[in-house]
């Protein structure tokens, strides 16, 4: 028999759901109490009782991994980002890690138009100014009006890029990576250094993965470049902007406003200056908002833990048909 912890937020609710599929391939699970992600010390709990895991963004540092291991065999990250995973020493242990890449590029991409029509049409604004009783037209202005910045060309990025062309926005990008040829003729991308994208962009968007490079890419320094009306949208990783610098710049008039989903600590503290900041829209971790997407998801996550595992994938597939 295996045992396996279970602490994916997004998979805890539909549990029972998937129950017969743990039953039978002789699978115990452990079932922690989670409040967003497991840390450390919550994990060492369990340290050598578990032969896999599926998680969320628990904390698997090194310290977790050498307790866990050697009877740990397989992460099996609900999701695609695997940034609070120590990669380097579950290759030392031999340890697999498993994702679904290109999860959320819908959700994701469709929250970053939404953020920018929000801010574009002003449509926040107004309706709180109807609420508390004034008439008041406040300027907006359409998105063929605007550029857009996306930082992080990636599968997410290339997505919002699409998606934003057909608004008419002129279109710039910024990667470590050399982007296709052709997307960016089809697309109209320029691409571009981050200092002239943070100059030139009205809304600039952040799409790439979190490591050492990324970590507090817009900081003080970059955030000078910005334009007094650019709005910054974060809907990657929380530690890829510096909060308090993103703060200082909001509270100093530097930035006209920001679009957040994720945040350097999360959950966001209550005394956070951004939750008294009328022209920052916020969310908790959420713009992979989407049962069709998740359900895809559920289903990669437990095969990649089976494969972690060495057990065939046969009857997962008969699972699979019948949930269709």
């Amino acid at each position: 028999m295996k045992t396996v912890l279970v602490s994916a937020p997004y998979m805890l609710p539909e549990l029972d759901r998937f129950r017969p599929v743990f039953e039978s391939y002789d699978i115990k699970l452990i079932i922690p109490e989670v409040n967003e992600r497991l840390s450390e010390e919550q994990i060492l709990i369990h340290a050598g009782k578990f032969d896999g895991t599926i998680c969320g963004d628990d904390r698997y540092t090194r310290r977790v991994i050498e307790a866990c291991a050697p009877r740990l065999k397989v992460i099996s990250k609900w999701g695609t980002g695997i940034d609070s995973i120590d990669q380097t020493a579950a290759r030392e242990f031999g340890i697999m890690i498993g994702n679904t890449p290109n999860a959320f590029t819908v959700p994701v991409s469709e929250s970053v138009i939404g953020y920018m029509l929000a801010f574009a049409r002003q449509i926040p604004w107004l309706d709180n100014a109807m609420k508390a009783g004034d008439w008041e037209k406040i300027n907006g202005k359409t998105l063929s009006e605007c550029t857009l910045g996306v930082i992080g060309v990636g599968h997410v990025g290339k997505a919002v890029l699409r998606r934003a062309r057909a608004f008419g926005m002129h279109l710039l990008g910024n990667d470590i990576v050399e982007m296709p040829p052709d997307f960016l003729l089809e697309f109209g991308v320029e691409m571009t250094s981050l200092e002239d994208l943070m100059t030139r962009a009205d809304f600039i968007s952040i799409n790439c993965t979190l490591n050492p490079t990324s970590y507090h890419l817009i900081n003080a320094d970059s955030l000078r470049f910005c334009q007094p009306t650019a709005v910054l949208i974060n809907t990657a990783r929380g530690p890829i902007v510096d909060q308090k610098a993103l703060v200082d710049a909001l509270q100093e008039g530097r930035l006209s406003g920001a679009a957040l989903d994720v945040f350097e600590e999360e959950p966001l503290p209550l005394n956070s200056p951004l939750l008294s900041m009328d022209q920052v829209l916020l969310a908790p971790h959420n713009t992979n908002s989407s049962p069709r997407f998740w359900e895809r998801v559920h289903w990669n996550t437990i095969k990649n833990l089976l494969l972690g595992l060495g057990l065939p994938l046969d009857d997962l597939s008969k699972f699979m048909k019948k949930e269709s």
